[in-house]
């Protein structure tokens, strides 16, 4: 059965809010169809699906994006830097500044994040 194949993705979509999450298996392929908070969400989701190396043939997926005034919201972890981050998930290290001055309402010094905060992404 494919959608236990796939357990940890659709509970990682369900746990970051996807709406209207419709999961089917039809003619060999499981359909998802939702809509996920953020790009960075959808993102996540997609990471998830391809940890299974088969992905490609037993998934068809049409998730959207439902709100894009940013790319979306990252916990900080031990050992996380603005720049880090910045790489990881914009691309380049050096757009770090872009994050701090997006969150500058929690954040006083880029060099000083903590653990639990919840920062804004720019879009990329």
């Amino acid at each position: 059965m494919l959608q236990d194949k796939y357990k940890a993705a659709l509970d990682l979509a369900r746990q970051l809010g996807f709406a209207s999450l419709d999961v089917k298996e039809e003619t060999g392929k499981l359909r998802i169809k939702g809509s996920a908070p953020y790009a960075f969400d959808k993102d996540l989701f997609w990471d998830a699906l391809k940890a299974v190396p088969t992905w490609q043939t037993e998934v068809e997926v049409n998730i959207g994006v439902q709100k894009t005034d940013v790319y979306g919201y990252y916990t900080v972890k031990a050992g996380d830097t603005l720049s880090k981050l910045a790489k990881a998930h914009l691309g380049d290290a050096k757009r770090y500044m872009e994050i701090f001055n997006l969150n500058k309402g929690i954040l006083k010094d880029p060099d000083l994040i903590k653990v639990g905060q919840k920062l804004q992404l720019p879009s990329k």
